[in-house]
């Protein structure tokens, strides 16, 4: 992978870009691949509020990205055009197997299509293969302007979205061991993604955890009714209904329902140029039942 941008900005897997400045620039041109920015576009994705030597700024940073890509490889500099004329500004030339970010999303939605047709041990190995590629938050290192906040935002969700599928697939598999800990883990990380908490209750339940996944789902209600003032939602009071009557097949059919409803994912204006995102298909019911599962 030539240039990475899931976590700290790498130049062929281990060189960085030091100016911060420049980061900020490279990581723009990354998110656009093939695209110009004109310098206008560039001044408001560096500052809020451009300085008046905002342009003069960006040539001379531009000299200086220019010797940071040829230090991590002879002539890769070249990789950076201008273009002049009407679409005047800046671009760079990356194939998508190059960035890191357009496999992440082609892989997630090839896993997302995958887990829609039923085929849930290809997708877990597809959707952990996407997920791999991040090693770290995004943006993390770059200036936090609201051009780039939208961008983290987005690929945010579009990673926790990722993971929702993963977990979905590895409870419709039966892969269970140690997925209450991996949802856990990221549920620390985003306390208000309803549809972790409900899988992680679902994870409970086919486990025959009916006490755990009612503790689960009682942690849910004071996220969503203490601290954001919502009223509970149906899908988390259907695994609760689940959960009561210790049902573990009806736990596992809504998960496999929220599935069917849940649409492609799609990383809003992180990849120019790819293709919408297209619904889902029903998923087909899982061929064991929560007894054979649970033998």
């Amino acid at each position: 992978m030539l240039f990475r941008i899931l976590g700290h900005l790498r130049v062929q897997e281990a060189v960085e870009v030091r100016s911060p400045t420049r980061r900020a620039i490279l990581t723009a041109l990354l998110l656009r691949s093939g695209h110009p920015i004109g310098m206008t576009e560039l001044a408001e994705l560096l500052w809020d509020d451009p300085p008046s030597s905002a342009g003069a700024n960006i040539r001379s940073h531009f000299t200086g990205l220019r010797r940071d890509l040829d230090r991590a490889m002879p002539g890769l500099s070249h990789r950076i055009k201008t273009c002049r004329g009407i679409r005047s500004g800046y671009r760079i030339e990356a194939g998508p197997e190059e960035v890191d970010l357009p496999t992440f999303v082609q892989q997630s939605r090839q896993g997302s299509a995958c887990l829609a047709r039923g085929e849930v041990d290809r997708a877990i190995t597809v959707l952990e293969d996407a997920l791999v590629l991040w090693r770290g938050p995004f943006g993390q290192d770059l200036p936090m302007t609201r051009w780039f906040d939208a961008h983290a935002t987005g690929l945010r969700n579009g990673r926790l979205d990722t993971y929702e599928d993963l977990f979905t697939a590895l409870l419709i598999a039966g892969r269970t061991e140690m997925l209450s800990y991996r949802i856990e883990t990221v549920i620390a990380e985003a306390p208000y993604r309803q549809r972790l908490w409900e899988l992680l209750a679902a994870v409970y339940c086919v486990q025959g955890d009916s006490a755990g996944a009612l503790s689960v789902l009682k942690r849910c209600r004071t996220v969503l009714v203490e601290d954001l003032g919502l009223d509970v939602p149906p899908s988390v009071e259907a695994i609760r209904g689940a959960a009561l009557t210790w049902d573990g097949d009806e736990a596992l059919r809504l998960v496999v329902g929220a599935a069917a409803a849940r649409p492609l994912p799609r990383v809003a204006g992180a990849v120019a140029g790819h293709e919408a995102a297209r619904p889902l298909r029903a998923a087909p019911a899982p061929r064991l039942t929560f007894q054979e599962r649970t033998g």
